[in-house]
């Protein structure tokens, strides 16, 4: 049966029926937290005319090993700096040994008989990024020390800047996550932790499952999670399952299409996955979205990620959440799949379900 369409709710909504709420990406640590930055030993130019001998010179005597996002020069502006341009000379460490930094000198780190460093004024310590930046924050707290290349991903600064999805796009997210809480309230009514999930082809924009915890209360199963349960609907809806939901009316999936046969050219869906050689069928949620009420925890994000979901959307984190509060196993290199994830989507409503539970249930 098709599920009953969601009652339009006008919580998450200002009062023009637009989205009130911000869906924030949770992105790895390396794009999430500042850049490290290293200390360098750097002088200005006092002789412009000298400035394409040093460029040449100086990275023969100091190469700046992985740092080749570091632009060796640059322009200053404003009265503490009074020469146009100054140059990095090496990196601190690595440098020749000085028991006090104030004593550092040109003469000690270019020995005039090894390099000729006129045009050079005084040397001092300049702080320089210690890698690329990842993101446009990134870059300009890094540039604001020393200039750097950086190769910008626009869809990850879109969705910083909440400018990612479309006011449409945004209002289809609320309605499937609403789908999610009321799956989540009817569950509860049912002795289950109040966490819904849906399933989602973006291709589309059909449903495909939805789901609730069914792990608590009387033939409750530790394992079923509302995730699991989602993916489990999703597989029977495949011809597959492993699980009878039956007695749990608001756990619903959906038949799909015939999938493509082995040796037929694959499908969208496929070719939204994993990039590995997938011969024949894709796996079971290749390319689809997943909304979830609240983060989930290890086990059921690893069995997003087994499962080749595209991206998953959740309303609230928790405590041992394992797609962006505890851990980010959606952008751990050491797996062989990667995902997008997203929060804040009906937060408020998703928030009314209950507040992070202490036990250890509480990320289904």
């Amino acid at each position: 049966m098709e599920p009953e369409p969601p009652s339009k709710r006008r919580k998450g909504m200002d009062e023009g029926g637009a989205i009130s709420w911000e869906v924030h990406p949770v992105l790895s640590d390396e794009q999430s937290q500042d850049v490290p930055l290293l200390d360098a030993y750097a002088a200005p130019i006092t002789n412009k005319k000298e400035t394409s001998r040093l460029m040449k010179g100086l990275p023969t005597i100091y190469p700046l090993p992985g740092l080749q996002h570091i632009k060796r020069v640059r322009a200053c502006k404003g009265a503490k700096h009074p020469h146009p341009l100054e140059v990095i000379i090496c990196q601190v460490e690595g440098a020749p040994e000085i028991s006090d930094s104030r004593d550092i000198s040109l003469d000690t780190l270019l020995p005039p008989e090894s390099f000729d460093s006129t045009g050079l004024g005084e040397v001092f310590i300049a702080k320089i990024p210690a890698r690329a930046p990842s993101t446009r924050p990134q870059f300009e707290q890094a540039s604001a020390h020393w200039p750097t290349s950086f190769h910008e991903d626009k869809q990850v600064t879109a969705a910083l800047r909440g400018q990612l999805f479309s006011a449409t796009q945004k209002a289809r997210m609320h309605e499937h996550m609403v789908a999610a809480i009321q799956a989540a309230k009817a569950g509860q009514e049912q002795g289950m932790a109040p966490v819904g999930a849906v399933a989602v082809d973006p291709a589309s924009d059909q449903v495909l499952a939805i789901a609730h915890d069914c792990s608590q209360g009387t033939g409750g199963h530790p394992l079923h999670h509302a995730a699991m349960v989602c993916i489990d609907l999703v597989a029977r809806g495949q011809g597959g399952g492993a699980y009878d939901f039956s007695k749990y009316p608001a756990c619903w999936w959906k038949a799909s299409e015939p999938q493509p046969a082995e040796g037929s050219p694959s499908s969208d869906r496929a070719a939204a996955g994993s990039s590995e050689d997938q011969k024949g069928l894709p796996y079971l949620c290749t390319g689809y979205d997943i909304y979830l009420t609240r983060e989930p925890c290890v086990m059921c994000s690893m069995s997003l990620l087994h499962s080749r979901v595209g991206r998953v959307f959740y309303g609230v984190t928790a405590r041992d959440g394992a797609l962006g509060s505890r851990y980010k196993l959606h952008v751990m290199k050491e797996l062989n799949h990667h995902f997008e994830v997203f929060r804040g989507v009906a937060q408020q409503l998703c928030e009314e379900l209950g507040q992070e539970s202490a036990t250890p249930q509480s990320s289904h």
